[in-house]
């Protein structure tokens, strides 16, 4: 009877590993970071052929079930097995940590290229209004900030709010395609894709020559991806590198077109 039981909580905890680690790889398939991606992947691989041996085990526990095998020899068949569930469980949490850092580095690099484009679409405004329009462009930047601010900590419902707030507030800001974008990927981290899609359609027709345009382009094809059509995917960054040749979302998507 304890030999059954021991069984069945080792089938329970194999078939919750094989969900974390399914969770884990649709996380980490959402992000660009080659060398952390690589590493990921490696980490999935050992954990996968950990798996392997995990089901060998638990095979041949039911085996000796079957053959009436001494309890000793059961026993040891299932301290092994528990064994192996450690240290899988251990790569497990390496690898969500591995994903959540990688995670945090995407939106932090999204967010400082953000403020980097956004100095340089204000500059020609400041030189144009250097006088009276100081207040106003103070205030613009602190909404816009706040709504930035709301996306980086992860609010992304009250940073959709913000944004749209902003674009309303602000109808002649130059900061519209940074704010439509922002919208856009608030919906993708989401996981509302067609909305996603919509948001930054929206941005490419208004503002094409926004630097934000090739990266709502990019982000379209992320959603085309996640909602499981790899033709349309492809063809958005194929038109992409076309379109925006040079830009650093067209560099990302000749590398994804590249793996594929």
């Amino acid at each position: 009877m304890a030999a059954n039981t021991d069984i069945m909580r080792a089938v329970c905890a194999l078939a919750l590993t094989g969900l974390l680690l399914a969770s884990g790889g649709a996380r980490a398939g959402l992000f660009d970071d080659d060398e952390a991606r690589k590493q990921i992947a490696d980490l999935r691989s050992q954990t996968e052929a950990d798996k392997k041996r995990l089901d060998e085990r638990l095979a041949r526990i039911e085996a000796a079930v079957q053959d009436r095998k001494p309890l000793v020899d059961l026993a040891l068949l299932i301290d092994g097995l528990k064994q192996d569930m450690a240290r899988l469980r251990g790569q497990i949490e390496v690898l969500v940590n591995q994903t959540e850092q990688l995670e945090k580095r995407q939106k932090d690099l999204y967010v400082d290229l953000d403020n980097r484009l956004r100095k340089l679409e204000q500059a020609p405004v400041a030189e144009a209004k250097p006088a009276a329009p100081v207040i106003d462009a103070a205030a613009e930047n602190k909404t816009y900030e706040s709504a930035l601010n709301q996306f980086k900590l992860g609010n992304y419902q009250s940073a959709i709010a913000s944004f749209q707030s902003f674009m309303a507030g602000y109808p002649q800001s130059a900061l519209l395609p940074s704010a439509q974008y922002w919208v856009g990927n608030a919906y993708f981290t989401l996981r509302d894709y067609k909305v996603a899609i919509a948001t930054q359609q929206k941005l490419i027709a208004s503002w094409p020559d926004s630097a934000k345009a090739s990266d709502a382009m990019l982000n379209i094809a992320s959603s085309q991806s996640e909602m499981g059509d790899a033709r349309a995917s492809r063809e958005t960054m194929q038109n992409l590198v076309k379109k925006y040749p040079g830009t650093p979302a067209a560099e990302q998507a000749r590398q994804r077109l590249s793996r594929r």
